[in-house]
């Protein structure tokens, strides 16, 4: 439920339009998501291993700390902090709040004051008051589900459950009305391809990773199981088959939904869509783009509450590790939850809600990640080299291969999209738009959290050194 959970959310609904636009071809659509599908179980297979290893709450900053030692340790776990779970949470809580639209209307700046904001030297341009409708009903929800998770793990994991099995259940209807109601879609448009995009050589190339990156954003959070894994019984058998059986359940939902999206929708129709599940549902059945928004929102709303349960407990690692203010790893003497990093968390995801739309944060959060992905599998060549005779319970299939091809995809991967970035902003630029260079905002986010390990490490030791 939690890998599932946590990684269903808003991408399979909302990033094939892109994805679409960028690659022009049903096929190549439907072979990207394979693909990221495919690199992500190795991810998760190489992952199993260590999480097999160390079955304690923290996930991989945990395991981080075993591989590399304190500093890298810290440094991704405040990336998580940072960027990569706090602006998954305002990522997915945005795109709750976009499907929110086909049942109310939201109030929104007008194009003069919706333009202010400022520019950051390097990065690019911050817009916090565009969409103001859509963030203030996204706040509203990262603070409910925070509180949510803040009386109690046992009823954040109900909640989990309940909406994993609705998003699934909608999901499987989705697919179902696609082929079987006879105002559904056509076989021709599996096979036909863009009338007019045709990226070729080059460009198709970084085509293909363009749309590789909502793939993999849609993919994303199939770690978040491990941050818990203190909590859950039987650890070492329980968080390996969590993770290869979710990802396996993921991807094949993933392959159908997509098998809808491009039967039903022209590959043309779908890149100039914003809302593709929307648009499929209501070309199959009368009242189904509101059917599917209603659904989209369970499903989004599921996912925000998985990354809010799990994510706090490697603030709450940290600090119990002393690399991050001592208040943040106390647990509440009454719900039992680590309360204070719940609180930080919430209060730092809406404001990265206010610093950017969804692509920009989803593309900030994905390049981080992978660095730090790329990193995890290096780690296991690392901890059987420091830990050969450390109990195994499982161990990654295919070793070595699986782990390099994992490892030379990220790199590949993260190359292009820096790659990619800076050609847009160029182009945004040129063209007198706000423009941010995603990969950049990311790495900035990391980076200004090295000053304070520094300062809570030279903490830690003099305390160490000092009288007793």
């Amino acid at each position: 439920m939690m890998v599932v959970g946590g990684v269903i959310g808003s991408g399979i609904f909302r990033k094939a339009g892109v994805m679409a636009g960028e690659v022009g071809s049903p096929t190549l659509l439907l072979a990207v998501w394979l693909i990221a599908g495919t690199i992500t179980l190795f991810g998760a297979l190489t992952n199993s291993e260590v999480a097999g290893m160390i079955p304690e709450t923290g996930g991989q900053y945990v395991y981080f700390d075993r591989m590399f030692g304190p500093f890298v340790a810290y440094l991704y776990g405040w990336a998580v902090f940072a960027v990569i779970q706090t602006g998954s949470i305002a990522a997915v809580a945005y795109v709750f709040a976009e499907y929110s639209t086909q049942f109310i209307k939201l109030p929104e700046f007008n194009s003069s004051i919706a333009a202010l904001g400022f520019h950051v030297p390097f990065i690019g341009d911050v817009l916090p008051l565009k969409d103001i409708g859509t963030k203030g009903v996204a706040a509203i929800l990262v603070i409910g589900l925070t509180a949510v998770n803040y009386v109690g793990v046992k009823f954040g994991g109900l909640v989990q459950n309940i909406f994993t099995i609705a998003k699934v259940i909608a999901m499987a209807l989705l697919f179902l009305g696609a082929f079987l109601l006879p105002t559904g879609g056509s076989i021709s448009n599996l096979t036909n391809s863009s009338s007019v995009i045709h990226p070729t050589g080059l460009a198709l190339f970084l085509a293909l990773a363009a749309a590789m990156q909502g793939a993999f954003w849609a993919y994303d959070g199939w770690n978040k199981l491990t941050y818990i894994a203190g909590e859950i019984k039987e650890p070492q058998r329980n968080v390996p088959r969590g993770l290869i059986i979710g990802m396996l359940i993921v991807t094949g939902i993933y392959m159908l939904i997509n098998l809808a999206y491009s039967y039903v929708l022209p590959v043309d129709v779908m890149a100039g869509s914003k809302l593709v599940a929307a648009d499929v549902a209501e070309k199959c059945f009368k009242g189904g783009g509101r059917w599917i928004a209603a659904a989209v929102m369970v499903s989004t709303f599921g996912t925000t509450n998985s990354i809010i349960l799990a994510s706090a407990r490697v603030y709450f690692s940290m600090s119990r590790r002393n690399v991050f203010p001592q208040l943040l790893g106390v647990a509440h003497p009454k719900f039992h939850t680590p309360a204070a990093s719940l609180v930080v968390q919430g209060i730092w995801s809406v404001l990265l809600l206010f610093s950017g739309t969804f692509d920009t944060l989803t593309d900030t959060l994905i390049f981080v990640s992978w660095i730090f992905y790329a990193l995890s599998a290096y780690g296991v060549f690392v901890l059987r080299r420091k830990e050969p005779g450390t109990p195994r319970p499982y161990r990654v299939p295919g070793y070595p291969f699986i782990p390099w091809i994992f490892i030379a995809f990220s790199a590949l991967y993260l190359v292009l999209t820096v790659y990619n970035d800076l050609v847009g902003y160029r182009e945004a630029v040129a063209a007198g738009k706000p423009a941010i260079i995603n990969s950049a905002f990311g790495v900035a986010l990391v980076l200004v959290g090295t000053p304070i390990y520094w300062f809570y490490r030279r903490k830690s030791y003099s305390s160490k050194s000092g009288p007793p």
